[in-house]
């Protein structure tokens, strides 16, 4: 494989691609803008022998935005028009998958100098509070219970957490102050919601309950805010009946 040749061209002799599949909302490209404002263009377009954009319009539009002169280009002039078209296709559907939100919500908790709001990750939250009440427009993780055996200890991670508090005690800061801070270092605590899950399934009817009432889990027929725990608790209920 040969290596990549980054060329820079300006912005201008750039073309996009008059099909291009794949939209690109004018929030998004802020939120495109923001990053390459704050981190740099990280991430070369791809064009083809004409200068025509293969992968990369949203960050061409956000370099639009930001009044850059050039961008870094790849050309794929190896390709024939009909892989040119499918790598279009291809760029976007391979880039398609969930986040895992127990980690995720763990490394937002690590980022404190950057407002990450700036790159699109509380706009679901305002778009429910701009609303007034629940929504079903909500992007809630929903497991599968596979019957797997977990472990309370395989439920969070402390690690993190319980090496803040280490420093913290170490410190010279007043006995209050060690007090509050080592309530904040919880939110270092990392759950891991699919075993949480699995370990639910299986547990006391009293533990289920309590871990309900942790928002743990949401079990409630009637009042569940998102069909995916709708479709959880239906799954346990039949694993319950199972094990009657």
């Amino acid at each position: 494989m040969e290596n990549l040749k980054i060329e820079y061209l300006p912005v201008k002799q750039l073309h996009e691609y008059s099909r291009n599949a794949k939209t690109h909302p004018a929030e998004q490209v802020e939120h495109i803008a923001n990053s390459i404002r704050e981190f740099g263009f990280r991430q070369p377009l791809v064009i083809d022998k004409d200068n025509v954009l293969v992968i990369g319009h949203g960050r061409l539009l956000a370099a639009k935005k930001l009044g850059l002169d050039t961008v870094p280009c790849v050309r794929a002039d190896d390709l024939t028009e009909e892989q040119i078209k499918a790598l279009r296709l291809a760029d976007n559907k391979t880039n398609e998958s969930e986040w895992d939100f127990s980690l995720l919500d763990g490394e937002l908790d690590d980022i404190l100098g950057l407002d990450m709001s700036m790159f699109g990750f509380d706009a679901e939250t305002e778009d429910n509070e701009s609303e007034g009440e629940y929504t079903k427009k909500t992007d809630i993780p929903q497991y599968d219970v596979q019957g797997d055996n977990v472990s309370l200890e395989q439920l969070v991670d402390r690690e993190k957490a319980l090496a803040l508090i280490e420093e913290i005690e170490r410190s010279n800061v007043s006995e209050e102050e060690k007090t509050f801070l080592k309530l904040a270092a919880r939110r270092h605590y990392v759950f891991n919601y699919k075993k949480i899950a699995e370990y639910y399934a299986s547990a006391s009817e009293e533990m289920q309950e309590l871990m309900e009432k942790s928002a743990l889990v949401i079990i409630d027929y009637n009042n569940a805010i998102a069909n995916g725990y709708i479709k959880l608790s239906k799954k346990l209920e039949e694993l319950r009946i199972g094990d009657a």
